[in-house]
């Protein structure tokens, strides 16, 4: 009935708990207040109740939000949490905020969301649930297409439901630069200025950007910027002739290659760029990640490469954050203690990748897990879709973005090794965030329960060992949810979505 799927759930049979009119929000520890107030806000947008937040004591037919050192699932203070469910009333318990948030998403989707008229009843439960992984993510391109603060926020509003807790937003690339930088300001004047096919340009201020982390912090949800580099940069060149190698800046590019960009590395005037746009973003960007891509880098020799890597990981490291970036970056073999890899090749590796990404473990690190060929979302769903790419071995359907797992793809990299799980979503071909939900939802659902929910204890086929029916039915009920918050999905064959969605 929930995704992800809790760790443990226990359907009690007692009689349900009726939300009538007049029951009240009422909250008791540090952080939850702010936790019934999204809450409130929440279950008036999903379900058009209204209720109030209260430091009272509960009375028959309220909902309790408890915060204490003593409550949610032992040793699982961070993210876990408890929800009971009885006639009596509603009680979410969690050690911390970020525990009662998640245990707030699980009981949005108890609570139907069509419901025409009264009584609004939710079923008995006893659920004890806490995450498999930290890190559980999802990548927005707006530097190929740009979008706008309000439709970030609207992304964010949608992932959380899925309890995903990281936003990766990728920031710069060859067709825009899209966070302003006091000390170049040319790279948002001019590399700023269109998109993937000519489409708008556009880009966040400073005050901009600190909104969505402010934003997404009150959600639980760490941005994490990437700035990507040496490669991928055609956008800074365009701005700025003296960080080409030949001193000359090319056009603004609207295409959709890669790997012809290069940064002209080694090179002092490169140098000061390097540490003054990380040292701008790291000082707007509380949380611990600092993402520098490393990714293609197809016309940057392999020694300058790895200067380069060398020099922007330890820029990074100086600031405070963690390093983050693609796995192309293992080959270097200076990186600052816990920087954090990110796989993007496949489910069957390729030999050097695999090499690559261990690198981060033997270094101290940690890597987050992205197969191309599950967890990238802009590959099309199926043959023949009009938005999308398919050049990861192919479409990319939501059985096959929900069974694999991240402990079974690069020999010797197991749970211990890995941070979480991410899904991005490339945006050459996607120009609106309606498409990008399309694309989004629902195989993020696939890849948060992943990150989520527990490992299937079978250590037979990844294929067998997650069950894909019962999961597109709790999917099925899940749209309701949707179509209440507004956000796009794609209908996929294989999933009984209600008839009033489905019509």
């Amino acid at each position: 009935m929930v995704v992800p799927r809790p760790a443990q759930l226990e359907n009690t049979g007692d009689a349900p708990f009726t939300l009538l009119p007049g029951a009240r929000i009422i909250v008791a520890g540090t952080g939850a207040e702010a936790v019934g107030r999204l809450l409130r806000d929440e279950l008036a947008s999903d379900c058009r109740r209204d209720l109030v937040v209260a430091h009272e004591p509960p009375a028959f037919g309220d909902i309790a939000i408890v915060i204490a050192d003593d409550e949610g699932p032992a040793g699982h203070a961070a993210e876990g949490y408890t929800l009971e469910v009885a006639a009596e009333g509603v009680r979410v318990g969690a050690a911390t905020p970020a525990g009662a948030f998640w245990g707030v998403q699980t009981l949005r989707q108890l609570v139907p969301a069509v419901c025409d008229g009264d009584p609004l009843t939710v079923e008995a439960v006893r659920i004890s649930d806490h995450p498999r992984f930290a890190y559980r993510g999802a990548m927005l391109d707006v530097a190929r297409h740009f979008f706008t603060p309000a439709e970030v926020k609207r992304f964010i509003d949608a992932i959380v439901l899925l309890k995903v807790n990281h936003l990766h937003l990728h920031l710069t690339d060859d067709q825009g630069w899209r966070i302003e930088i006091a000390s170049w300001p040319a790279l948002t004047r001019h590399g700023g200025s269109t998109g993937s096919d000519g489409s708008r340009g556009g880009y966040y201020t400073a005050d901009d950007y600190r909104d969505l982390v402010a934003y997404a912090a009150e959600r639980f949800v760490t941005i994490v910027p990437e700035l990507d580099m040496p490669g991928h940069t055609n956008a800074a060149l365009a701005s700025y002739p003296e960080l080409n190698p030949d001193g000359v800046a090319p056009a603004l590019y609207t295409g959709s290659e890669v790997g012809f960009s290069t940064l002209r590395t080694g090179d002092p005037v490169t140098d000061r760029f390097v540490r003054d746009v990380i040292g701008e973003v790291a000082a707007l960007t509380p949380g611990p990640y600092l993402h520098i891509g490393g990714d293609e880098c197809l016309s940057t020799s392999e020694h300058d490469f790895l200067g380069f890597i060398d020099y922007a990981t330890h820029a990074v490291a100086d600031t405070g954050k963690i390093p983050v970036g693609w796995h192309e970056m293992g080959r270097s073999p200076d990186l600052p203690e816990g920087t954090v890899g990110q796989y993007w090749s496949f489910r069957t590796p390729r030999e050097r990748a695999a090499d690559e990404t261990l690198s981060f473990v033997r270094a101290g690190g940690a890597v987050i897990m992205s197969p191309a060929d599950v967890a990238y979302l802009d590959i099309v769903y199926a043959d023949g879709d009009t938005i999308g790419q398919d050049w990861a071995d192919g479409a990319t359907d939501l059985r096959s973005s929900y069974q694999w797992d991240p402990s079974r793809i690069v020999p010797g990299l197991g749970d211990a090794h890995i941070l979480g799980v991410e899904a991005p979503i490339w945006t050459e071909t996607i120009a609106t965030i309606e498409e990008v939900e399309d694309m989004v939802f629902p195989r993020l659902a696939a890849i948060a329960e992943i990150g989520w929910s527990a490992a299937p204890a079978d250590t037979a086929a990844i294929e067998t060992a997650r069950d894909f029916d019962d999961f597109a039915a709790r999917l099925g009920r899940l749209a309701e949810h949707w179509d209440a918050l507004g956000t796009s999905y794609r209908r996929v064959p294989g999933v009984p979505w209600p008839e009033a969605v489905a019509g």
